[in-house]
């Protein structure tokens, strides 16, 4: 049987707390939190009681507790729990949803159970983004389209007015090609282009077909593509171009090229050195 694993961590950039559940069998009597909850069910079966209505939920499933949703779970079948989840504050949550609706009220979010895999992509890239210790902008870009997602759809409608940015986005661009080495978060991008996040995330995503993390993403792995190309040790083409470290440097060169920064460094090695050979 695998051994039960409780591990909450507290995002003090983002302000929540993330919190992973592995192997679990205990059951959870009736309580309420003060907080919200946003979990997903990676393993397992439960039967939920969660304001007086009853769930089967499993893999995939997508919780939504607001502060005072009294619940109770317990095990269905022999298959340990495997959960991951995300606790805001009220107070984060009141800046959250005025930040992306302009109206600075609490949601309530309805049903408590949801399937949709689109807001179960979000909150688990989110999550293990913040478990890895992944880059500032990484993490609160992740927040923003997981909390967009969520208001947007079981939350009160509101309207996703996209302004027209194209100038504003084209100061982010510029910002970002500048401080690719830097560590970058989005308050520096939003201050030097001239928009709020939301405006900023909304337009940039628009206009460019690609996010603010992911496009500063492609700006270094395209740098740390020339570096290599001439030469460079893949540690140094890491450190050069702003990544965390040469794991991190390595999993995303891997993921964009399809090769390892050593395996492409030695293509143009040996093709450097044909053509010095052929010089001779």
């Amino acid at each position: 049987m695998k051994k039960e694993q409780k591990t909450v961590v507290y995002d003090d950039r983002l302000g929540l707390e993330a919190c992973r559940f592995q192997g679990m069998m205990q059951p959870f009597p009736n309580h309420f939190h003060e907080h919200y909850v946003i979990g997903l069910v990676e393993a397992g079966r439960r039967r939920l009681v969660c304001c007086n209505r009853e769930y089967d939920i499993g893999k995939g499933s997508v919780l939504l507790f607001n502060p005072g949703d009294s619940h109770a779970c317990a095990q269905s079948g022999k298959e340990a729990l495997d959960y991951r989840s995300i606790h805001i504050s009220r107070e984060r949550m009141l800046g959250l949803a005025e930040e992306i609706t302009g109206r600075r009220e609490l949601p309530g979010f309805s049903p408590n159970v949801i399937l949709d895999e689109e807001i179960a992509c979000y909150l688990r890239s989110l999550h293990e983004r913040i478990w890895k210790g992944d880059s500032d902008l990484g993490r609160e870009e992740g927040l923003w389209f997981l909390m967009s997602a969520l208001l947007g759809k079981y939350s009160q409608p509101f309207e996703d007015c996209v302004p027209e940015c194209g100038e504003e986005i084209e100061q982010a661009c510029g910002f970002m090609k500048e401080h690719y080495q830097d560590r970058i978060c989005l308050d520096d991008i939003c201050h030097h282009a001239g928009l709020g996040r939301s405006s900023l995330l909304r337009a940039f995503t628009r206009e460019k077909g690609i996010t603010p993390y992911r496009y500063l993403e492609a700006i270094r792995i395209n740098e740390a593509k020339r570096l290599l190309e001439e030469g460079a040790q893949p540690i140094e083409a890491a450190v050069r171009t702003g990544f965390s470290d040469q794991s991190h440097f390595t999993n995303y060169f891997n993921s964009f090229i399809g090769l390892t920064p050593g395996v492409y460094r030695e293509i143009f090695f040996h093709r450097n050195e044909e053509n010095i050979n052929e010089r001779k």
